[in-house]
């Protein structure tokens, strides 16, 4: 092969790898995604962080309170004695602590050292664990039916209402006529306020749901951001998680999504279901996980942190419980006197066993406290249901808690039943009087509901007041 040959191709070499680089660089350009701007939601959820527990950290086996003479500083020179950390302070019950012992051992083992300190600690118990127990979870397609009403009632146009018999019962159920907690005459005085704060001590809300979210909690300007000594500042826009120490309080679960549609989903907005309050703040407070899982503790650090937000000027006056234990926790019931001794009536579910919490007792239901009130659940028949707790000396009143039509994660709607929907019916009836009357003290409150039942002959020898939840005559009606 000659000179010019050999340059003949080595032009031509160059040509074709030249071409093949640019087509490929095309061949890129056509395979390389199309980027276009995000649409804009109208509804945006922003979910507020903070820094979490470290993962070598453990959840806190014991919960110790300690004599009023001993320090923070010599509690915590304690714990590092024993090779043990102090967790968190629980500032709204002095002396009371979570400690971590770092050797991993038996809980109930470190509570008995601890109880052993007689001169400095008063009690000394292990971290309970805490689930949910209601009986049915279900999902549900409706017909939805019309219904004729009296002129004087006022109905509110949600189109999901009919099937909500609790509030208005004409037998739409195949129920009894009129069992019911007479919402629409209660509704002729007041349908809520957004005044009136009420927090839902379970899983979290799903604060994104559109039946909700215009009466979820937002933190207001003039409140700081929470923060605690221990487990950092809070940036809690919408309540507090405590079962990751974090600010977001989302429902993964679905159970406090539903309990917070009872209490306060908006009324008369022409979507879903309507609350026993169209207008209200609900104060998401999540201590159990997705599988519905917490611990005292948890449960504890969240109402820490709902009465540090009153301290703040937060209006908080009710806390919803829809869950329990048999296991007595002294440390929770200390925390459950503070919140009645700051003007906060704690309404907790008498469980669903069917037994009786006079011989085997419930908690929180069981506290003898002067702020709790315990709910059994009812059926549209005002019948007390076959899963429900019950008790003359300790339970106290009764709702509907059977088939209860509520919201659910992801814009979604479901029935559900146990005394956790009675529960949240007294606690939205509560804020529905105080809507009303503002100023009313814990002890007054309490005493209206219990006194302003419907008396009911299949409650009288089952719960104290002998009667089933009235919000019309709760108002006065």
């Amino acid at each position: 092969m000659n000179r010019n040959n050999i340059w003949i191709h080595i032009c031509i070499a160059v040509v074709i790898v030249t071409f093949a680089a640019v087509l490929g660089q095309v061949r890129r350009w056509q395979m390389s995604p199309v980027v276009t701007m995000p649409k804009t939601i109208e509804r945006q959820t922003q979910k507020p962080t903070t820094t979490k527990r470290s993962t070598v950290e453990s959840e806190p086996e014991i919960l110790v309170k300690f004599r009023p003479n001993v320090s923070l500083a010599d509690i915590k020179k304690l714990a590092t004695k024993n090779n043990d950390r102090v967790e968190d302070e629980i500032e709204t019950v002095k002396g009371l602590v979570s400690i971590d012992d770092l050797d991993n051992a038996d809980a109930k083992t470190v509570a008995e050292q601890y109880s052993k300190m007689t001169d400095l600690v008063l009690y000394a118990e292990p971290n309970f664990q805490i689930n949910l127990n209601d009986p049915t979870n279900t999902n549900s397609t409706k017909n939805l039916l019309l219904r004729e009403t009296d002129s004087d009632e006022n109905l509110p146009n949600d189109p999901m209402f009919n099937d909500q018999w609790a509030l208005s019962n004409n037998g739409q159920t195949g129920g009894k006529a009129k069992a019911d907690v007479s919402a629409l005459k209660a509704w002729l005085k007041t349908q809520g306020s957004d005044k009136i704060v009420v927090a839902v001590l379970d899983t979290g809300v799903d604060y994104a749901h559109s039946d909700l979210s215009s009466n979820i909690w937002f933190r207001p300007d003039n409140v700081p951001q929470y923060s605690d000594d221990e487990l950092g500042t809070f940036n809690d826009l919408r309540g507090f998680n405590g079962t990751d120490n974090q600010a977001d309080p989302m429902d993964d679960n679905g159970h406090g999504t539903h309990c917070a549609g009872i209490i306060g989903a908006e009324g008369d907005n022409n979507e879903g279901i309507a609350g026993i309050n169209w207008k209200v703040q609900i104060m998401p407070l999540k201590f159990l996980g997705k599988g519905g899982f917490g611990t005292t503790k948890d449960a504890i650090e969240a109402i820490n942190y709902a009465l540090d937000r009153k301290r703040n000027g937060v209006n908080l006056r009710v806390i919803s419980a829809s869950w329990g234990s048999t296991q007595y926790s002294k440390a929770l019931e200390d925390t459950i006197r503070a919140a009645g001794e700051e003007g906060v009536l704690f309404v907790a579910a008498a469980g669903n066993d069917g037994t009786s919490n006079d011989k085997r007792p419930h908690y929180p239901s069981n506290y003898d406290l002067p702020n709790v009130i315990s709910v059994a659940a009812t059926d549209s028949n005002d019948a007390l249901t076959s899963f429900s707790n019950y008790g003359t000396k300790t339970v106290h009143i009764a709702a509907p808690g059977r088939e209860i039509l509520s919201t659910w994660l992801n814009e979604q709607y479901r029935e559900a039943s146990g005394t956790s929907m009675a529960t949240p019916y007294v606690s939205g009836v509560a804020a529905l009087v105080l809507a009303s009357e503002p100023t009313l003290s814990v002890e007054k409150l309490r005493e209206r509901l219990l006194k302003s039942v419907d008396k009911c002959d299949a409650l009288k020898d089952k719960v104290q007041s002998g009667g089933r939840l009235n919000a019309a005559k709760a108002l006065g009606e």
